[in-house]
């Protein structure tokens, strides 16, 4: 499929699912009526009701060596100034009893997606939401465990997860006046509490908007074509940062870090294919990661890493 496709469905305002892979080189498109519940299911609810459950997730993460090899790797890059912001992500080894359609039934997230008996990711990250004549995004940059003491107070004080952000927001705002005009924020860092399995994060947000125009439904495919990848999941500068990426990730994110959406034929909603758990000839794998920036921590980059492998 092509996001040439998507602008001919938006055109007719017929109504899809789209799947897309990190490098946004593999587009799966279907159409809602032409939709096979067993092959792929989603869910897209802002307002999800919690549902309880008592499966985890037996983690079997990489040697903080490896990871911390990497981490060099990316300090040695922000350093030569080829990049200041490189979202670092690896695959960890997992263990469950559960199928990827148990998985899906069980995780708590206001984006939830298996994709045949291939993938299952439940992410919290909003990509861009399209309605009218306005188009939004809400980059998520910045992590910390709900039960350290005034958790919310420190994690909107800390100099390098500020700046983190201030680097995504800005990478967001520079990405949407690509395709739209007006681009402003709305609201800037603002924090929301994440159900993590045994503990609850909190995540900062910001929220930045355009204005796309009446006809953005012809180009609904060239405007995310536009903006993929996601820079909130890549870095800054965008083009050299995936470079490095490549070079230093050693294995190939697929669909992880992607994205997938729906568009009715009156509005796109889509969501960043973070929190994802692959199954491969050698078991289930979790793929996580997080921002890294010269004053990043090796070992705190490495924690947050861990945490964020549960199932919610």
């Amino acid at each position: 499929m092509t996001f040439e496709y998507l602008n001919e469905l938006g055109r007719k305002r017929e109504a899809f699912l789209f799947i897309c892979d990190f490098k946004a080189q593999n587009l799966e498109v279907v159409l809602l009526k032409d939709l096979d519940k067993e092959e792929i299911e989603f869910c897209i609810d802002a307002n999800y009701k919690i549902k309880k459950h008592k499966h985890t997730l037996m983690k079997i993460p990489q040697p903080f060596t490896s990871y911390k090899e990497k981490f060099d790797f990316v300090i040695e890059k922000i350093q030569s100034g080829e990049t200041y912001l490189l979202n670092l992500t690896q695959p960890s080894k997992i263990e469950s009893s559960l199928t990827l359609k148990e998985i899906y039934q069980n995780a708590n997230a206001h984006y939830k997606l298996r994709y045949k008996d291939k993938f299952v990711c439940f992410s919290p990250e909003k990509f861009v939401y399209l309605a009218k004549e306005t188009i939004h995004a809400y980059p998520m940059k910045g992590t910390i465990d709900a039960s350290f003491t005034d958790a919310k107070e420190k994690i909107l004080a800390d100099k390098k997860e500020m700046a983190e952000h201030v680097m995504v927001v800005d990478l967001l705002r520079n990405d949407l006046s690509i395709v739209a005009t007006n681009v402003k924020v709305e609201q800037f860092r603002y924090v929301q509490a994440i159900d993590a399995g045994e503990k609850k994060l909190l995540q900062v947000s910001s929220h930045i908007s355009g204005h796309v125009g009446e006809f953005w439904h012809n180009r609904v495919g060239s405007i995310l074509q536009s903006l993929l990848p996601a820079g909130s999941i890549s870095g800054a500068p965008k083009k050299r940062t995936l470079e490095i990426i490549q070079a230093v990730e050693g294995y190939e994110r697929g669909y992880f870090s992607g994205v997938f959406g729906v568009y009715d034929g009156e509005t796109l909603d889509s969501g960043v294919m973070i929190r994802f758990i692959e199954k491969t000839h050698e078991g289930y794998i979790y793929k996580s990661g997080g921002g890294i920036t010269l004053d990043s921590d090796a070992y705190l980059e490495y924690n947050e890493l861990q945490d964020k492998i549960y199932l919610p």
